[in-house]
């Protein structure tokens, strides 16, 4: 699992078939030391984040599960969880 921010949408309007009413955002994952990374991934977003929320990204079986079309959609990377509040081990909050 990645965290990350939604930082824009995609807009598909010939896709695979098992990706027809999906809809697609861009999250760049966080570093928690250095500079925002420059990986920016492509998102099936089934819960409704919008762009400047920080966002849980699954891959593989999990996402599959929360797209919620079983093994039979041709995507592996889903936005599962809107972040309210991060903290790392120290207990210092991370800015998101």
């Amino acid at each position: 699992m990645h965290v990350g921010k939604v930082v824009g949408n995609v807009w598909a309007t010939k896709k695979e078939e098992s990706l027809e009413g999906l809809r697609f955002l861009l999250v760049q994952p966080f570093t928690v030391d250095g500079p925002p990374s420059t990986e920016v991934i492509v998102a099936a977003d089934p819960i409704g984040a919008g762009i400047g929320e920080t966002v849980i990204v699954a891959h593989g079986r999990a996402a599959r599960h929360a797209i919620g079309r079983g093994h039979d959609v041709g995507f592996q990377v889903a936005v599962v969880a809107i972040v309210d509040q991060l903290a790392l081990g120290d207990g210092e909050p991370f800015e998101l």
